[in-house]
């Protein structure tokens, strides 16, 4: 007998994949400031390589600045030569006590690239989908080979595992939708 819980597990799986997605999403500069694209650098604080966001303040005061504002001033410089390091392309303005970093619009041909970029990414969550629905119906083939559940009820867990699946790319297409109108805006 197949339960909930055979099913929620391959579901849940699922989930994780667009949560990274939205993750892997929100380092694509889109024209407007957004702290999550400082969330890959890092910078050296006594001797360890430890994120931006734990060695200092992250604001957004204007719709294209992010101002960086650490708690302790020795990190200024080790964060300003990091973020210019980065695959960012913004060189941050040191005043002495903050970074600030002003993003330009984009221009077509970057709107473009970083469509392709989501795109892929997009395509990638997808194939991360299909690779657990995969899994899912080896998972039912083997239940029916121990005699656990009959073949019917391995026809039926298919067809539900396909539906699950479904939503679930449609959720991705919905994700990538988004971020692509968000892109193109000018």
């Amino acid at each position: 007998m197949i339960n909930k819980s055979d099913y929620n597990q391959f579901s849940e799986k699922m989930d994780r994949t667009i949560s990274v997605l939205s993750e892997q999403l929100a380092t694509v500069r889109a024209g407007r400031a957004n702290p999550a694209i400082l969330d890959k650098i890092t910078v050296e604080y006594y001797g360890t390589e430890t994120p931006l966001n734990q060695v200092g303040n992250i604001t957004v005061p204007e719709a294209r600045m992010l101002v960086f504002q650490p708690w302790d001033a020795t990190v200024l410089k080790a964060a300003e030569k990091a973020i210019q390091k980065s695959d960012i392309g913004i060189n941050p303005n040191n005043d002495g006590k903050t970074l600030k970093l002003i993003f330009p619009p984009l221009t077509e041909e970057r709107r473009v690239t970083l469509t392709k970029q989501v795109k892929k990414y997009g395509e990638d969550a997808k194939t991360a989908t299909r690779n657990i629905r995969r899994d899912a119906i080896d998972y039912f083939k083997n239940l029916k080979k121990k005699n656990e559940i009959t073949e019917d009820e391995q026809k039926e867990a298919e067809k539900e595992i396909q539906n699950i699946t479904d939503k679930h790319i449609a959720q991705i297409d919905k994700v990538i939708a988004g971020k692509e109108k968000e892109l193109m805006e000018i």
